[in-house]
């Protein structure tokens, strides 16, 4: 069910006090200012899996996310907003991006941003776990605060998919929403990885063997003894290989075993004709053999534990997860 936070009977003098609550409550610790120390508007978020989407419509602010706010909540996440009315703009890094109707822009909750918005607006924004895009979008540091513009490619796809989303979140099966986030996760990747700066061109053999140890890896993965070792002798080359041929990737080999069956385990958690079977067993079978690493490597990656994800997708509140995250 979705959450929704509005100024709306709010009295003037306490709207800005309340909307600063409200953007912490739905994002991230931040602070905000706006002209004549009053704002209106109101925030919708949504859950989908392990990735939130909200849209907020407001009136001109300024946001900030400061050293002070990231020292005192542990907060990682990555963040897109992507615009549908007005203009705004995201200041990270050193860099500016100036988002019109269409355009998005990623920006990282570990480190200070400005929001800059002078005039009404509406975004979308999604919310991901820092170390789930990490895992697959290379040099992340390196492309925040630039925009990725709505009228073509990877953009364009993008907003057609969030319009619809946000149109249909209510009454999508728990299994489509986890495939749906998924493939949301992918288009935000794909638009990204457009803006990285160049990368040396793989050797073609390294490359076709990395595709050999990804399939290696699919075919093995509910196995618990899978390990660089194992892939090395059922592909009958040396460990240093597989490294080597790995090393363009944003994780190494081991890193990107695990990624692959956290990720299986969620989408079993999202699949109601798993429900009978317990956390536990899903993780076993997919070649975990310690729940309290599996526990404590599923939290680092999606922000959230497994047992929020199964509630989210039984109707069940996760409104514990996301408030306790600032604190």
């Amino acid at each position: 069910m979705a959450r929704v936070l509005t100024t709306e009977t709010v009295h003037a003098r306490e709207r800005l006090e309340y909307w600063n609550e409200a953007v912490s409550d739905a994002y991230v610790r931040l602070t905000c200012d706006a002209p004549g120390r009053d704002v209106v508007g109101d925030i919708r978020v949504d859950s989908l899996a392990t990735l939130e989407l909200s849209r907020v419509s407001a009136t001109a602010q300024h946001v900030r996310r400061t050293p002070s706010l990231i020292a005192t909540a542990a907060e990682d996440y990555f963040l897109v907003s992507i615009q549908t009315e007005g203009v705004g703009a995201i200041v990270q890094d050193g860099r500016t991006a100036v988002l019109r109707p269409g355009d998005f822009a990623l920006y990282d909750s570990t480190r200070p941003y400005e929001l800059r918005f002078d005039s009404d607006f509406q975004q979308y924004v999604l919310m991901l776990p820092g170390p789930t895009l990490r895992s697959q979008l290379r040099a992340a540091p390196e492309l925040t605060a630039r925009g990725v513009h709505g009228s073509r490619g990877a953009g364009h796809l993008m907003i057609e998919m969030i319009r619809t989303l946000a149109d249909d979140i209510g009454v999508l099966e728990p299994a489509a929403a986890a495939a749906v986030a998924q493939s949301v996760e992918h288009i935000v990747v794909a638009g990204l990885s457009s803006l990285a700066p160049d990368a040396p061109v793989p050797e073609p053999e390294l490359a076709a063997r990395r595709e050999q140890i990804k399939a290696c890896v699919r075919a093995r993965l509910r196995d618990p003894g899978l390990t660089v070792a194992a892939i090395a002798a059922g592909l009958h080359t040396s460990v240093s290989t597989l490294h080597r041929a790995f090393a363009g990737e944003p994780c190494s080999i081991s890193e990107w075993i695990w990624a692959q069956r956290l990720d299986a385990v969620r989408t079993d958690l999202c699949d109601p004709a798993l429900r009978h079977r317990t956390i536990g067993d899903l993780a076993f079978s997919w070649g975990f053999v310690d729940a309290s690493h599996f526990s404590r490597a599923f939290k680092a990656r999606f922000g959230c534990t497994a047992r929020d994800v199964r509630l989210g997708q039984a109707g069940g509140s996760t409104t514990n997860w996301r408030n306790d995250r600032s604190r």
